[in-house]
């Protein structure tokens, strides 16, 4: 058995946005998959396999994209691995429920001299529709094989392992000769012309007649790629055939959705249908009152999401509980008091951490991948896209940026539901600067502290901060991540409204869960290791450690942004968790408990004393100065993980974390200095 699994047929999944991929790919390989990135890319990658027959199938979940332009990061990975060779076969999905615009793809495939298989998804909620589609007659027309399928469906499966293997066998290309009558008509002649000049065996597995359609839309990768396989006489008419053509993608497209409405005339079914809540739709969709309904959901969304979240979270909270009995067990054997304290200190509090944080991406995956699997999220991304551009961000964005002002882990994981990696990074980054529930425990405390009657003036401040610093944040990450072409207005269907199929949610809700816990446990423990080490003493006394001596020695330096050497310990302590803050002021001030422990502590209380020891030793300025770090530092240790999680690069982590490391401290000098001129 062993030598036979050592052959593994590799199976591409290619599809829209929406599609139902993510759900095929989990259904086939459930546990066996691994995510990382591809080669050289910060675009997430999924591969796995499944066993059958004797056989090793392997699985590569291909980003999901609309074509196979070069519109973006995704899409040019989509089409280079397909053009690679290493896929034995692609199945492309399309939603039935939707078919004339998610056959795009598959016309946009055509002419990709790779075997496939065409997987109409989604039949279940197309029949509850009305719809039905004449498979053997499609079939027929494009020489693939063509399956109604409904990827949700485990039980189902038998036609997809059937299809899959007899395009292996049969290697069939799609059928594309009624595709090419079409590009025949495109004004000039363009298009007998490119071929003329293209090579006639085409390049890698792009065929002669796909290369001149990308070419006439105006792609410049592909112009690039075949530059070294022409003479300089017939690139050089390629250029100018190419200089005289306008709204190439235009022509193009209207070419496409011809020969799908050729190819569906007489294959599809579409009976006289009510639209399922279509009251609500005219709300959901309206121009007025379509924000204000989206917002109020999203918030009680987020309320929802600590239902399924609590257990988890509670189960996290008991775990620093055995603290004490693992100490006095550690104790019985003479063990060294440096491990008992690691073990309670780091280990204890890193499953804290990790088990707090996934609990709550639980339960925000569960609420708004329930609200995605509906429908109700299209909506959301339709009303808020034209608010959203101005941001260079899809519609979808404001789900994760409302959610942040509960917890920015959430925000974080809201991102999920957003198609593009690069619009996906762009919105954590602005997520950051969502002042979170945790802040807001500790802010009100020091503004009516200092400043009494007139703290909420420092709130409405940092509302209006917040507003410009969003701007300014959208501006310098948005010209590194968007490109001025993908600022467009967003066109869309707005897909029906379905029941959930829960399998498929939970299933793929528990793969990424799992996925997140594993590798968030590494990145928390070594940074909770770091600090830990910082922050040690053996006799325990504050004093002692290197994060005190760094303090005292930088002080010179802190003062220019308005910080003490205590309150910039009590800033550094705010990156593991905004409520730590208060808990070093306490603990240096006062001299209760250890450096670390008061960093992981919760609740933002103040201490018992630590008022009047403030107001004798910080004057307005500095407060204010620490009160605007504090907001606008980043979020927490947790948050910071999600963000590697999401984004799955270490190197957009690590900007976006220094990015609002120095932006806070120039805030802090801006309020320390400003306010210096008032007080």
């Amino acid at each position: 058995m062993t030598a036979t699994l050592t052959n593994q047929p590799t199976i591409a999944l290619l599809g829209q946005p929406n599609s139902g991929k993510s759900t095929l790919f989990n259904g086939l390989t459930g546990a066996r998959q691994r995510v990382g990135n591809w080669p050289g890319k910060t675009v997430e990658k999924k591969e796995g396999h499944y066993d059958r027959n004797g056989l090793r199938y392997r699985v590569v979940d291909l980003p999901g994209s609309y074509s196979l332009s070069a519109n973006s990061e995704e899409e040019i990975i989509t089409r280079d691995y397909i053009a690679s060779g290493q896929a034995d076969v692609v199945c492309i999905l399309a939603d039935s429920s939707q078919l004339s615009r998610s056959l795009f793809m598959l016309a946009d495939y055509a002419g990709m001299e790779c075997p496939a298989i065409l997987l109409l998804n989604l039949m279940d909620i197309a029949e509850s529709q009305g719809k039905s589609v004449d498979a053997e007659k499609l079939e027929k027309k494009l020489g693939i094989p063509i399956v109604p399928f409904v990827a949700a469906d485990r039980k189902k499966y038998d036609v997809f392992y059937a299809a899959v293997e007899r395009a292996l066998d049969e290697k069939k290309l799609v059928n594309a000769d009624s595709l090419l009558e079409n590009f025949h008509t495109i004004e000039n002649g363009v298009f007998e012309k490119l071929l003329e000049l293209l090579p006639n065996e085409g390049l890698e597995s792009y065929s002669a007649h796909w290369l001149a359609i990308k070419l006439i839309e105006g792609d410049i990768a592909i112009l690039e790629k075949i530059k070294s396989t022409l003479s300089e006489d017939n690139y050089r008419q390629i250029q100018s055939i190419l200089s005289s053509i306008k709204n190439g993608a235009l022509h193009t497209g209207g070419c496409k959705f011809k020969w799908v409405d050729e190819l569906l005339s007489d294959t599809f079914v579409k009976k006289q249908e009510r639209p399922l809540l279509s009251k609500f739709d005219r709300l959901a969709t309206h121009r007025r009152f379509g924000k204000p309904l989206a917002i109020l959901i999203i918030l009680l969304g987020l309320v929802a999401s600590f239902i399924p979240a609590a257990p988890i979270m509670f189960a996290g909270g008991l775990i620093p509980k055995l603290g004490e009995p693992i100490a006095n067990a550690l104790s019985a054997i003479s063990a060294p008091q440096m491990l008992t304290d690691f073990i309670n200190h780091v280990i204890l509090n890193t499953l804290y951490f990790a088990v707090a944080m996934i609990g709550f991406v639980f339960g925000v995956n569960l609420v708004f991948g329930f609200l995605e699997e509906i429908g109700y999220m299209a909506r959301v991304s339709y009303v808020f896209d034209g608010t959203m551009a101005k941001l260079g961000l899809q519609g979808k964005a404001v789900m994760p940026l409302v959610v942040s002002f509960g917890c920015t882990i959430g925000g974080a994981a809201g991102t999920r539901v957003i198609d593009s990696w690069a619009q996906r990074v762009l919105t954590i980054a602005l997520a950051w600067v969502v002042p979170c529930a945790a802040t807001w425990a500790i802010v009100p405390v020091l503004s009516s502290l200092f400043f009494g009657a007139w703290a909420p003036l420092i709130i409405v401040a940092i509302f209006l901060v917040a507003g410009i610093h969003m701007m300014i944040t959208a501006k310098v990450f948005g010209s590194k991540l968007i490109r001025d072409e993908d600022r467009a207005g967003l066109i869309m269907e707005l897909p029906p409204y379905h029941k959930p199929r829960w399998k498929a949610l939970f299933r793929s809700i528990f793969v990424r869960t799992w996925d997140i816990l594993s590798r968030a446990l590494k990145v928390i423990l070594i940074v909770s290791t770091v600090f830990w080490l910082l922050t040690y003493s053996a006799s325990g006394s504050p004093d002692k450690t290197l994060l005190y001596r760094f303090g005292r020695a930088i002080e010179p330096a802190t003062i220019i942004f308005g910080f003490t050497w205590q309150t910039f310990l009590a800033y550094l302590a705010s990156m593991l968790s905004k409520e730590a803050a208060l808990g070093v002021l306490g603990t240096l001030y006062l001299g209760a408990g250890t450096l670390f422990s008061a960093t992981v502590g919760s609740g933002g209380e103040m201490a018992a004393g630590l008022s009047s020891v403030l107001l004798t030793s910080l004057t307005p300025p500095t407060a204010l100065a620490f009160i605007f770090a504090v907001t606008f530092n980043a979020p927490c240790l947790m948050a910071i993980t999600s963000t590697y999680q999401e984004t799955r690069s270490l190197k957009w982590t690590l900007r976006i974390l220094g990015y609002y490391f120095a932006t806070s401290l120039i805030l802090a000098f801006l309020a320390y200095h400003i306010a210096s001129l008032i007080f």
